[in-house]
């Protein structure tokens, strides 16, 4: 019996559900387990594409995207992740799992492949979506609905430690919504709350869905983006600049154009927690100076 032969019997003695995918995301591996979670037989399934085959949904019922998918995610980047799926059955009808992914890596360190391991059972599934609502409650801004200060002094302390131990190199985006003080004074704070989660989900919307963002307090706010060089650091910065600068916020009769400032720097493996947004922080006051609605980069 070949090795990989012995893997597929390992895998059909589970009552999971588990399947793998090679670097291009071709289905290598289709259990039983998953066979009956979602009715698919690996006889159709193996060497197609997992994205082309495999239908998943938001909790809205509506079709996620392929780069939100987790196997694929972390075919891409690498990082195990555990999540909550909504899969199509074949029979038409929506199945919940928990999946837990993992990437398969070579000893150089290169992805060759991914694996993902799913249950629907219903009392884990139960005991995953009350343990993620505690961690939401925590980890996440109330009034923006992205991550509060601890979520992304947590991401960046991380990549950090990518950055000494696996040379993944990053940049931190500091952001500040100009005049934001005027507009409460001018139009009241339910027009800033508006303006606070339009900042925020334009920032969430336009990062990649390995990068991270969060609420640093009050008008401010913190990204995190991935294995850019200065270039792509600087493009990101603007895109976003640019896509703020092109939204209006409307209340009434109001249509507000606002503006934000950057600052954008490179980690630096001596770098802490401290010195990397305090070096992002003074960029972005260069902006604040030179007349707003800009973006300073530096080392």
């Amino acid at each position: 019996m070949t090795e990989a032969e012995e893997i597929r019997q390992l895998a059909d003695s589970l009552f999971d559900g588990v399947v793998q995918i090679d670097s291009v995301g071709r289905i290598t591996l289709w259990n039983h387990g998953a066979e009956r979670i979602t009715g698919l037989s690996a006889s159709r399934l193996i060497g197609k594409f997992y994205q082309k085959q495999i239908v998943h949904y938001n909790e809205s019922g509506n079709h996620l995207p392929d780069e939100c998918k987790p196997i694929l995610q972390t075919l891409n980047d690498g990082t195990q992740r555990e999540v909550l799926l909504h899969l199509k059955h074949a029979d038409g009808f929506r199945v919940s799992v928990v999946a837990r992914t993992l990437p398969i890596l070579e000893k150089s360190g290169r992805i060759t492949g991914a694996i993902q391991i799913f249950n629907d059972n219903k009392a884990t599934i139960a005991a995953f979506q009350s343990a993620r609502r505690t961690d939401e409650t925590v980890l996440l801004d109330p009034l923006t609905g992205i991550g509060n200060r601890p979520h992304i002094e947590t991401k960046i302390r991380s990549a950090l430690d990518d950055l000494r131990q696996k040379n993944i190199r990053f940049g931190i985006l500091f952001v500040d919504i100009d005049h934001f003080k005027d507009f409460n004074d001018a139009h009241g704070h339910l027009v800033g709350d508006k303006i606070l989660r339009i900042v925020a989900n334009t920032l969430r919307q336009n990062l990649r869905v390995t990068d991270s963002c969060g609420r640093w307090g009050g008008e401010e706010f913190l990204a995190l983006v991935l294995g850019l060089d200065m270039d792509g650091l600087w493009t990101v910065a603007e895109k976003l600049r640019t896509t703020i600068l092109q939204t209006r916020v409307k209340d009434d009769q109001l249509s507000l154009n606002v503006t934000i400032s950057i600052g954008a720097t490179l980690a630096r493996p001596e770098d802490t927690l401290q010195s990397l947004i305090e070096r992002a922080d003074k960029l972005m006051y260069k902006s604040k100076q030179g007349g707003r609605n800009l973006v300073t980069i530096g080392e």
